[in-house]
């Protein structure tokens, strides 16, 4: 199937899932406008946005299944497998943060039918991250993801540390957003374009890498990158900002944004800046050791689980990076299947906290776990599942996913960051294990301990089935695996070349 881009036929067909879930949100809105009072009109919203990523998803399977590609040559938007395997990933998170809400709002008492409008067009916005081969449209998905999930943030009004982290993410958001701009300014005063095409071809064709604004460039464009993934030095924001927002919202930045954040620097740095990766691989080699030792070191002296969790997204962070340094196929194959199952793992963890817990779940810590797999077994039995899939224990996705990332480094001959990922995941023990260990070793504090932990409506099905998930990929992930490297074929393979010389 192919899409010629040059005709506005064919850019209608390409940007169809983004048209219709922006046409979903759109139609919430008018509906939001003429029923907004009551927790019932929460809900309807929430199931009209169910409808809206279920029918977007469908489209983008459908695409990808065609085999949909370009016909002849893209200037804003690209029609790949990169792109439908990175929508899948997005719309999935946005999915099950949809079905985790519909019952946390509402016991929360957090009357806003917009949340699921921003959840939507922030999807819309990750979209186009991953499927602009322009700096200008991923840098305005950016910006409409981004400013989305400002307002997801603080969107529960009565509280105080929401506020607290809405403002301290925009305020360090908009400042990263900067970088990002004068990076993209550079970048095109150096080659003369912001496509992605052709930035690769005038680097290579004019011997433009060691071009000093084009290095400060992409040095700049690392930063906003940076901060849009939570790698350190870029992290101060992450622990108080997910932290303070809502739990459902906290799993959609940890995954999702995440996620999009990866899409757009795994594009770009292979589409585009390919020819000058002896500029980038050594920077993104530091970034990724330096963001999995302090996020797993940070994550080991945290008490309250939803910090401890937060911290280890930096760490997770990390992990990716080392896939992106790479800068290969092989790498983009394995952000893909790893970003996949972290997004599965965080939501089952995210949302089991947000059962167990109450006011934000904040003050949550493993402690009061304890002798959940006595009065809970089924919940203490998907946590675990999801506590040692972030691990990487054997049997679990998660182990999967870092042997791909693992074989991407050993295959880029950075051997030593491979150890250090190893050693990194082995720190991660003494985080995750003392959950399980305190939900399985310690009893119950009181005889009425966990009485009020209730898993019911859609929380059930999406915990169920990411702990299905989870196992059913750990023990055959074939299907998954071939799905990546599907994905990963259509960056460019010269960049392969490119890497060995």
């Amino acid at each position: 199937m192919q899409i010629d881009l040059s005709s506005g036929t064919g850019l209608i067909i390409a940007l169809l899932p983004e048209l219709v879930l922006s046409g979903w949100a759109m139609a919430l809105l008018l509906l939001i406008a003429w029923r907004h009072e009551g927790e019932a009109d929460t809900r309807l919203a929430g199931m009209v946005s169910v409808i809206g990523l279920l029918s977007t998803l469908f489209l983008v399977l459908w695409f990808w299944v065609q085999g949909a590609e370009v016909l002849g040559f893209a200037t804003m938007v690209t029609v790949d497998g990169f792109r439908f395997a990175t929508a899948v990933v997005f719309l999935v998170g946005a999915l099950l943060a949809v079905l985790l809400s519909l019952g946390y709002l509402s016991r929360e008492q957090i009357i806003v039918p917009e949340y699921y409008v921003l959840i939507m067009l922030a999807t819309v916005g990750m979209m186009f991250m991953s499927g602009g081969v322009n700096l200008i449209v991923i840098f305005i998905g950016l910006e409409l993801m981004s400013v989305c999930v400002y307002v997801l943030t603080g969107v529960n009004r009565r509280s105080v540390f929401g506020a607290e982290a809405a403002l301290k993410y925009f305020l360090l958001g908009a400042f990263a957003s900067g970088f990002f701009l004068y990076g993209i300014a550079l970048i095109y005063g150096a080659t003369g374009s912001t496509d992605l095409d052709i930035i690769y071809r005038q680097i290579d064709g004019l011997g433009l890498e060691s071009s000093p604004m084009l290095r400060i460039g992409i040095a700049l464009l690392l930063v906003g990158f940076g901060f849009k993934v939570a790698a350190v030095p870029f992290h101060m924001w992450a622990p108080d900002v997910y932290d303070g927002a809502p739990t459902p919202v906290t799993a959609f930045m940890a995954a999702a944004v995440k996620a999009a954040g990866f899409a757009a620097l795994i594009r770009v740095l292979l589409s585009a800046l390919g020819p000058a990766i002896v500029t980038w691989s050594e920077v993104v080699w530091w970034m990724a050791a330096i963001t999995m030792v302090v996020g797993n070191l940070v994550a080991l002296a945290q008490r309250q689980i939803k910090r401890m969790l937060a911290y280890s997204s930096i760490g997770h962070a990390g992990y990716l990076l080392t896939a992106v340094a790479s800068g290969t196929e092989i790498g983009a194959a394995a952000y893909l299947f790893y970003i996949f199952a972290y997004t599965l793992m965080t939501m089952g963890a995210f949302g089991i906290l947000g059962v167990v817990g109450r006011d934000g779940e904040r003050d949550v810590l493993a402690d009061d776990l304890a002798g959940l797999g006595r009065t809970r077994p089924w919940v203490a039995f998907a946590m675990a599942v999801c506590m040692l899939s972030l691990l990487g224990f054997p049997g679990t996705a998660g182990f999967i996913g870092k042997w791909y990332i693992l074989a991407s480094a050993v295959d880029a001959g950075q051997l030593s960051l491979a150890v250090l990922l190893v050693l990194a995941s082995a720190v991660s023990a003494g985080y995750y294990l003392p959950v399980i260990m305190a939900m399985y070793m310690k009893p119950p504090i009181s005889d009425s301990a966990h009485q009020d932990v209730h898993v019911v409506g859609a929380t059930r099905w999406v915990i169920g089935a990411v702990t299905v998930a989870l196992l059913a990929i750990g023990v055959w992930p074939q299907p998954m695996l071939d799905a990546a490297k599907n994905g990963a074929e259509d960056l460019r393979p010269s960049v392969m070349m490119a890497a060995n010389e």
